[in-house]
Formats: C-alpha cells, structure tokens, sequence
C-alpha cells in the first residue's frame, strides 16, 4: 500500500492521505475546489468544481492513473440547485469515460465549500481486458 499527500493543511489537521494506492485500486479522499497552495477557494460552484478536478488529477498522476482509470466518483454538493452549473463540467472531465456516479446533497465541513469529490480509479493492467462493456473481461 502506498499513501499520496498534497500536504494540505487540512491533511494536516485531520490526519488523512490524499490518496492511497492498494493493490489494483486508487482511493482518492473527498477533494474540494481549495487551491491547496494558496489556501483560496472561489465562490463559484463550477470553478470549485474545475479546481476539485485538478486536484483530484494530481493524486491520480502521482498514483499512475488518471480520469480514465475511474471506476466511481461520489459528489457532495449543499444545494441541488448547483447541479445544473455543475453537470457539464463533471462532464468536461469524465465523459469520454464516465465512471460510476452518486451525487448527495449534504452539509459540509466548511460553509465556503460547495462541492467536495471523492473518487475511486482501478489501476490499468497489461493482463487484463479493458473492453468492459463488450462482454469481455
């Protein structure tokens, strides 16, 4: 097992990996749109969203994996009404290959957060098909 940090102040706090590689799968903790460099966050729901994803891609890279590799994402967002704001860049990211997908409305930790993603990939293997879909595997 191997364990991914961004080193962000709330790693910090709270005690958690970014991301941890077990095996064949990448488990990527709830991600926020905070800049983890600079500690700022927008208040535009879809910029937090581009800014999650680019988080998210930094741990799926430093796993070897990326947004194709995704298997399931869960997004937690606090007001149903952002999902339409939101949608299309969920899509930006993960449409060419859509994983598995739950979107809950939930309060959050910090009032400023608006969405928070967490994301599962499993990790490519020479051996094995990847024709998923096709009746293959």
């Amino acid at each position: 097992m191997r364990r991914i940090s961004t080193n962000s102040v709330f790693e910090k706090a709270a005690g958690y990996s970014r991301a941890v590689v077990d095996d064949d799968y990448v488990h990527v903790s709830g991600t926020t749109g905070f800049d983890y460099e600079t500690m700022e966050i927008s208040d535009d729901v879809a910029e937090q969203a581009h800014q999650a994803f680019a988080n998210i891609a930094r741990a799926l890279a430093a796993a070897r994996v990326s947004f194709a590799d995704l298997v399931r994402v869960t997004y937690y967002i606090t007001d149903a009404d952002d999902f339409e704001a939101l949608a299309p860049v969920c899509k930006q990211y993960l449409g060419p290959n859509p994983p598995a997908a739950t979107a809950l409305v939930t309060q959050l930790i910090d009032p400023r957060i608006r969405i928070e993603i967490e994301a599962t990939a499993r990790r490519p293997d020479p051996n094995r098909n990847r024709n998923i879909g096709r009746g293959q595997e």
